[in-house]
């Protein structure tokens, strides 16, 4: 149920085959969640952590008026808010973008965790520290990188964390996303999306149609987008 969570694990760390119990004892309820559903407000209070097992999902900041902005996607095999286990609620709110199925960690495990499994503990702090790398970048795209880059750079990202859990390969990867999903991750219009895929598809880097991501040059696209992936923290080493 969770192999897509211990790749990415294992594709930074080795995780014993009494870790991967732990981690399978901690497993509590698995829910199915319909697109488009907001599992979790900012504010509320939290006693479980929640596992991505399958789908697309977002955390997202919104202004009185509407406005959204997406923080950072989420794959199969990522913690959402590994970090309410310490905060206990959320400043932002975390919502589903396609169907998805999740399982929820009650924080009362994941004590136990920090308690009697110094290294697995160690591997979920990395995590946390990861996903805050990954916002950093993506403050770096909003405020710096022009809108090719910033859409660029989201596909080669996307790409890497894809391919850890073997859903993306050299071609291209399923991305099903709508242009008002884009918008919101890049701080781009609708419409400025729609010209700036144009403009990387008459490039000949890459074509987004029928919700997959098609990879027609990925050294042309790195270097498009200035792509880095260090910040992915992609070497395996002991923690």
């Amino acid at each position: 149920m969770i192999e897509t969570h211990l790749a990415k694990l294992r594709a930074r760390d080795t995780i014993s085959a009494e870790e991967e119990r732990v981690i399978y004892d901690s497993l509590g309820e698995v829910r199915s969640l319909a697109a488009h559903h907001t599992c979790i407000h900012a504010g509320e209070r939290l006693h479980s952590s929640t596992l991505l097992l399958e789908g697309l999902m977002c955390r997202y900041k919104d202004l009185p008026g509407g406005e959204r902005q997406i923080t950072e996607l989420h794959v199969a095999g990522d913690f959402l808010d590994l970090h309410s286990f310490s905060l206990k609620q959320l400043d932002h709110n975390v919502m589903t973008l396609t169907p998805c199925r999740v399982v929820l960690v009650p924080h009362a495990k994941l004590k136990d965790i920090t308690e009697t499994q110094p290294h697995l503990a160690r591997v979920y702090w990395f995590l946390t520290a990861l996903d805050a790398a990954i916002h950093r970048e993506w403050e770096l795209s909003l405020g710096r990188r022009n809108a090719i880059q910033r859409i660029a750079h989201l596909i080669c990202e996307l790409h890497v964390r894809l391919m850890l859990i073997a859903q993306a390969d050299d071609t291209g990867f399923a991305l099903p996303l709508t242009q008002a999903d884009l918008s919101d991750c890049t701080g781009l219009t609708p419409v400025h999306v729609n010209r700036t895929l144009r403009e990387l598809r008459e490039r000949g880097l890459v074509d987004l149609r029928g919700k997959r991501v098609t990879i027609n040059d990925l050294p042309g696209l790195k270097a498009t987008a200035e792509f880095d992936d260090s910040y992915l923290y992609l070497r395996r080493e002991d923690r």
